[in-house]
């Protein structure tokens, strides 16, 4: 498009390779993926003047990520909107680098939850500690987070006809993705899962229960890990190591409930359009669809909601494995293994930027033939309740 934006670019990546990481902390999983990611770029140290973060580490956020680096930057951001966070914080970069601003910003994560046993997503949806205006009226009732999400996962077989079987679709392609890819392999192999191999729409189905309609093998897995993006100004962008992924649209939104409202739309309803108006493109263009799959459920409702189909139409959309890398169908899903088969940390929204910028690249381990134009949506919070949508299209060069 002749007016697309060429504004800023992700320039580096690196993704922490392992997904049990004992002895090591999450700041140091932190810096060590920042100097991997420069490496990447072909950049030092000395080149960021910009530090987003969202305060999680070990004395890390915006009054403890630069000292530690020894860095002083002109821009430093701490927004935090869970797994959604970095495709904010990448949206945030872009408009701070047009602004002139900075040059050269880092988006950064670790975590430990993993081997700090952390049980994640078994708490309240809202949270726990003191009784609180968004919690009193579910926190007493015993909601954990699956909870939440399950259901959204009846709502929408109620009112859509969507089955357990549309859903597996997802589970299926992201763990073919997953058997491709060394990192995940070993991941579910370090997290004892019960088999690392191609999975089946029946395996799906008679796998252990965790809260109906939602299976096991629709759940996303508890690991350790992080890394580190490196997002450039144009004249930077032009000179780094490897070609860059143009940050080409980005929209921003939140959903929470209301009286007579939809808990089976998200967020993506109101930031994914925003994002592909800014991009120039549509839905039907992008070739790598890399969402936030934290359950099945929620990325049938952001694949509807980003307009890959009409709001209903899911089941649809899913057939004949039409997710796959190796199929000619738009978009294909999650090539890294997502959150089911490959990482969930906590916060997975940084890990989606990875791998559309390595499809962009063509360095994918289920790299998608000619891939240009890839969109990460990332869900932070509980879907059907308060949660952040944020979506980053972004295009080869």
């Amino acid at each position: 498009m002749a007016n697309q934006m060429r504004e800023a670019a992700i320039v580096g990546i690196h993704e922490y390779p392992l997904r049990v990481a004992p002895g090591r902390s999450a700041m140091q999983i932190k810096v060590e993926s920042i100097k991997a990611a420069l490496d990447d770029a072909g950049l030092k140290w000395s080149d960021i003047d910009a530090v987003y973060d969202t305060n999680d580490g070990e004395g890390g956020g915006g009054l403890g990520m630069a000292p530690y680096l020894g860095l002083k930057p002109t821009v430093i951001d701490t927004t935090q909107v869970g797994g959604s966070s970095y495709e904010f914080q990448t949206a945030h970069a872009l408009r701070d680098i047009a602004a002139g601003k900075a040059n050269v910003a880092v988006l950064t994560y670790g975590s430990t939850a993993a081997s700090s046993r952390r049980a994640i997503g078994t708490g309240g949806a809202t949270g726990q500690g003191l009784p609180n205006w968004q919690g009193n009226m579910e926190d007493p009732y015993g909601m954990i987070t699956v909870g939440n999400y399950a259901l959204v996962a009846h709502r929408h077989m109620h009112e859509y006809g969507t089955t357990t079987e549309d859903l597996a679709e997802i589970s299926v392609a992201t763990r073919l993705h997953a058997t491709r890819n060394p990192e995940a392999v070993k991941a579910m192999t370090d997290l004892q899962f019960m088999g690392t191999g191609e999975i089946t729409i029946q395996d799906v189905l008679e796998s252990r229960m965790i809260s109906d309609p939602l299976h096991l093998l629709e759940c996303c897995m508890q690991s350790d890990g992080g890394g580190a993006v490196i997002i450039a100004s144009r004249d930077v962008a032009r000179g780094t190591k490897k070609k860059p992924a143009w940050i080409i649209g980005t929209g921003e939104a939140i959903k929470y409930r209301e009286n007579g409202g939809d808990i089976t739309t998200s967020a993506a309803a109101q930031g994914g359009p925003i994002a592909f108006a800014e991009a120039q493109v549509t839905p039907a263009e992008i070739d790598i669809a890399m969402i936030y799959d934290s359950f099945t459920i929620t990325v049938a409702t952001i694949l509807e909601d980003l307009g890959f189909c009409k709001k209903g139409e899911y089941r649809d959309l899913a057939k004949g494995g039409r997710f796959r890398f190796d199929t000619a169908l738009k978009p294909t899903l999650n090539t890294d293994g997502g959150g089911l088969s490959s990482n969930h940390p906590g916060m997975r929204g940084i890990f989606l930027l990875f791998e559309s910028v390595r499809q962009l690249r063509g360095e994918s381990t289920s790299q998608v033939a000619g891939a240009k134009l890839a969109i990460a949506h990332g869900n932070g919070g509980a879907l059907g309740g308060t949660h952040a949508g944020g979506s980053v299209i972004l295009a080869a060069d």
